[in-house]
């Protein structure tokens, strides 16, 4: 009992001291639970959707996938004829069936043929009205289409595309472009996580997304009273046939959860895992404040062991503040780890992502992992200095010697370290010297991890001369006030070290990243520069495929010299060593694209591939399969026959453009592909005649102002469009790595703080003989920046290590050009500085406001 009411007292003694750590557990235990409430109110409104838009027993044509999807390669559905119907309405337990027919692969444009789609990446529907969606829409405008000049939309794409009644919209499909006016408006039951919904008639659906009549994708089968949904799929299948995919609500649920769980899942973890970096930094913070707060009060530690206190008791009573100082920052981090995931919500609703508050999912184990994180997390950083306080003997602290200086353990702690630290750089090592990435990206991963347990291990070793080195070159210029801080940094190596290295974990992060992510695009632009000889690139930037009334305005652009069509399928490969290869990658293009893409051949004339009957291979599958030249491969092409090809070139495995693809004609495609089954074109290349290279450019965008779903996109474009993507990538990660950067912050705010609390009498004595609050106050500013500069040099010349390592690995995957973004390097080490100053203006306020004679006066 006395153990607590002394931890106590001294917890409220240092409340302002311990304010700052408590903020650092709050941030990363707010971060955790965040994500997690968000994942977990993601999943509910997945799940309520789900639950409430699947039938009691679905019947899918043949080739649908499990989660409904009728995307196909052919730009169609697939579908079943109308006879299904009746088929099923005749099974036993069947109270209803009603015939369906949808598409995800449209795209639907207003009058001013601007994109209608969502821009989060959600779906567009477009489909028939039915009695299925009836029990999850409300009509809350207009009526139901009845003709095929009629079309009803979601209310959350009318409001955000501020669509009204009567307004003319046009459906883009592979069958071509039908317009109708909007007859109705119909707003979810349920949430909508995003997706934009047209609805047609059923006759005008099966016409304008299929282009034929009497086809179904689906058949929403209905149970009658007392009949199991497991009983009801037993019995259409049985009088259906095995020809059909039959699944019951449970299993539509089931695989569309699966499907967006995977996604969920990659996201939860990646934003755990900037949590996690979080958390370390805040070990650092917390260590560093009970070894501050125990220093302090060694007089009083002396005390307590001289009347009576053992070290168990000293040690429980440190520990003891650790574990109030955890649940308090636990308790707080829990209850702003659900604003965070409102918060979440809100931003994910402004990019098109509607989630309703209605659905915020808390459940039990979130604030439970919150708390055992946050307290076990703290007690744990706070040991060390726990431990270190219970040796202090009674003696030596009345006599105000503060904690025992063992230089065996210093010695020890520097040949761990440097035993560390060149285990990790052998590591690194080994991974750029690998010839498998696989194997290259375990050893890169082991270096990372020794490498910065290395350095944080030696830290301190390291602070007396990186800090002497930076002192000389930034301090020295303010002439006593600058030697002073110089000195100040250099005083406690050990405090110096853990709160750079707070720093330096989120900085060699963001250093690395950047030496990837530059390295790539460099990487990426000479191979465009070196490989790709056409002018223009037309795609989807959605992933839709190209419809043919839009290759055909492609085709119809004036000042045009070529255009090449690019279509990707799969098929079964048996290869000349007896091998059968299920759904296999195969490429079909026009005899052109040997021109407009200059592929590295190991063996034969890649434009010999495009001849009849003939394809290539990439050395490596040759190599596996013992294929040469004049080798025939039988390649039975999916929803075609079975083709036998002989292989005239062998390609080289090393390119970044299409790597490891194995290409074919169109025209051979076609000879064994059915018209109606063929796939439509993944993108399509253009060139323009000499000097027609503008014009044909705008040519090439007014032709195709009827589909936005399509891009035009020279070369420049497409530099540009990788660099962009890359960098809305990296931007992402730095500010999910900004956390574990601000609590490095705090980290530097609280040691200065404490530092000016265990300095006190030495800055009374400094402004006695003559030093000015402005002087004082540059000084402890100085000491910040200094104490900044170090975590950040140590962080980047780490993170650019691993960078140039992690390059090496991709330069087995063709992306052979490393790239230093010396820009972004130098001005994170120049933020370094200003985040030193920053961190230190309440500590050198709170310093220059100290009275002289109390401050000399302090024990």
């Amino acid at each position: 009992m006395t153990v607590m009411k002394t931890s106590m007292r001294n917890f409220y003694a240092h409340k302002g001291r311990m304010a700052l750590s408590a903020v650092a557990v709050l941030l990363s235990v707010a971060f955790v639970c965040g994500t997690l409430v968000f994942t977990d109110t993601m999943n509910t409104t997945f799940d309520k959707l789900f639950a409430s838009t699947s039938s009691d027993v679905t019947v899918s044509a043949k080739g649908a996938s499990d989660t409904g999807e009728t995307t196909s390669d052919n730009g169609k559905p697939p579908v079943m004829p109308a006879s299904v119907l009746g088929a099923v309405r005749k099974a036993d337990g069947v109270k209803s069936a009603e015939g369906t027919v949808f598409s995800t692969s449209a795209t639907v444009v207003d009058a001013d043929k601007d994109s209608l789609s969502p821009t989060s990446g959600a779906p567009t529907i477009v489909g028939n009205w039915n009695g299925n969606d009836a029990r999850t829409m409300e009509i809350t405008d207009g009526a139901a289409p009845k003709g095929s000049d009629q079309v009803m939309v979601d209310a959350d794409t009318a409001d955000k595309h501020d669509l009204k009644l009567g307004d003319e919209i046009g459906v883009i499909t592979a069958v071509g472009t039908h317009t109708a006016k909007i007859s109705g408006i119909a707003a979810f039951q349920v949430t909508n996580p995003g997706a934009a919904i047209f609805y047609l008639d059923t006759k005008t659906a099966q016409e304008a997304l299929v282009g034929e009549s009497n086809v179904y994708t689906n058949v929403n089968v209905t149970a009658a009273a007392g009949v199991s949904d497991a009983q009801l799929k037993k019995n259409v299948a049985a009088e259906i046939g095995a020809d059909y995919k039959v699944q019951t609500a449970k299993e539509t649920a089931d695989a569309n959860r699966d499907s967006v769980g995977s996604f969920l899942d990659v996201m939860k973890y990646a934003m755990l895992g900037f949590a996690g970096i979080a958390f370390l930094v805040g070990i650092f913070l917390i260590i560093n404040t009970f070894s501050m707060l125990v220093a302090q009060r060694t007089r009083e530690i002396g005390l307590m062991r001289a009347i009576g206190s053992s070290r168990k008791q000293v040690n429980r009573s440190v520990l003891a503040e650790a574990l109030l100082l955890g649940v308090v920052g636990s308790l707080l981090g829990v209850g702003a780890g659900v604003g965070i995931a409102v918060g979440l919500m809100k931003l994910m609703g402004m990019t098109g992502m509607n989630l309703s508050t209605d659905d915020l999912t808390v459940a039990w184990t979130t604030p439970v992992v919150g708390m055992v994180l946050g307290i076990v997390v703290t007690v744990l950083a706070a040991y060390l200095p726990a431990r270190r306080a219970g040796k202090v003997s009674p003696m030596a602290a009345l006599r105000d010697a503060g904690a025992p200086a063992d230089a065996k353990a210093g010695a020890v702690r520097a040949v761990i370290g440097l035993l560390l630290t060149g285990a990790g750089g052998f590591g690194l090592y080994l991974a750029s010297a690998a010839d498998k990435a696989a194997e290259g990206s375990l050893w890169l991963g082991l270096g990372v991890v020794l490498s910065l347990i290395g350095f944080v291990v030696i830290g301190p070793l390291l602070a007396g001369a990186v800090v002497r080195v930076l002192g000389a070159i930034v301090l020295r210029a303010f002439g006593p006030v600058g030697r002073m801080a110089e000195r100040n940094a250099l005083r406690n190596p050990r405090r110096t070290g853990a709160t750079g290295a707070a720093l330096m974990i989120g900085l060699a992060l963001v250093a690395c990243l950047s030496v990837v992510g530059s390295s790539m695009v460099a990487s990426a632009t000479e191979e465009l520069d070196k490989s790709v000889g056409t002018d223009f690139i037309i795609q989807s930037d959605g992933g839709q495929l190209m419809t043919p009334q839009a290759v055909q305005a492609v085709k119809s652009t004036p000042g045009l010299e070529r255009v090449t069509e690019y279509k990707w399928t799969q098929a079964d490969f048996t290869t000349p060593d007896g091998k059968t290869l299920d759904k296999t990658a195969i490429t079909a293009a026009d005899p052109t694209y040997a021109t407009d893409l200059r592929v590295e051949t190991v063996a034969g004339n890649l434009a010999d591939a495009y001849r009849p009957d003939s394809m290539s291979v990439h050395d490596k599958f040759a190599k596996d399969h013992r294929i040469t030249l004049g080798s025939k491969i039988s390649v039975a092409f999916k929803n075609g026959s079975t083709a036998r090809l002989t292989v005239r070139a062998i390609t080289s495995s090393d390119a970044v453009i299409d790597q490891g693809a194995m290409y074919t004609s169109i025209a051979t495609l076609k000879k064994y592909v059915p018209a109606d089954k063929l796939p439509l074109d993944d993108l399509v290349f253009a060139t323009a005649k000499d000097g027609q290279q503008d014009a044909a450019y705008t040519s090439l965008k007014a032709a195709l102002h009827d589909y936005p779903q399509y891009t035009v996109r020279d070369q420049t474009d497409y530099k540009q469009e990788l660099k962009d993507q890359i960098g809305q990538l990296l931007n992402l990660i730095y500010g999910l790595l900004a956390l574990a950067i601000i609590v490095a912050v705090l980290g530097v705010v609280n040691t200065l703080a404490l530092s000016v609390v265990e300095r006190t009498r030495e800055i009374g004595l400094m402004r006695a003989i003559g030093l000015s609050r402005r002087q004082l106050r540059r000084m402890i500013r100085m000491e910040s920046v200094v104490i900044a500069l170090f975590g950040a040099l140590l962080g980047l010349g780490l993170g650019m290590g691993w960078g140039a390592t992690a390059q090496q690995l991709l330069a087995l995957q063709g992306l052979d050009v490393l790239e230093i973004p010396w820009p972004t390097i130098i001005g994170v080490f120049i933020g370094s500085a200003f985040v030193g100053l920053f961190a230190a203006l309440i500590p050198a306020f709170r310093a220059g406001r100290m009275n002289v004679l109390n401050a000399i006066a302090t024990d």
